[in-house]
């Protein structure tokens, strides 16, 4: 289960169980109605931090494996052209072999 679904249901449950613990304390109804929408406010506030918190995350997360992807694509690079530079000797050596040989 993604670290996402998680914090939403907690942050939903937290959200009904205060609201359900406002709902049947005694006050008065203008009183029950100010605190469930302060309730419902701090909720949503810390509801949009938590997300903001991971999209930052997610996108040092890209971020970082864009950086990884890019180190290891030079060194492929780097790799290929030291093969592809064996390749040329070992062909040039061969060449070079046969041709002292016939002659």
């Amino acid at each position: 289960m993604s670290t996402g679904k998680i914090l939403l249901g907690v942050l939903a449950g937290a959200a009904v169980g205060a609201a359900l613990g406002i709902l049947f304390a005694p006050d008065k109804g203008s009183n029950t109605r100010a605190k469930l929408s302060k309730t419902g406010e701090d909720y949503i506030d810390e509801l949009k931090n938590k997300f903001a918190e991971l999209m930052e995350n997610s996108q040092e997360t890209i971020s970082s494996a864009k950086s990884s992807a890019e180190d290891l694509m030079e060194k492929g690079r780097a790799k290929a052209q030291e093969v592809k530079s064996d390749v040329r000797t070992a062909i040039s050596s061969t060449t070079t072999g046969t041709n002292h040989n016939h002659a």
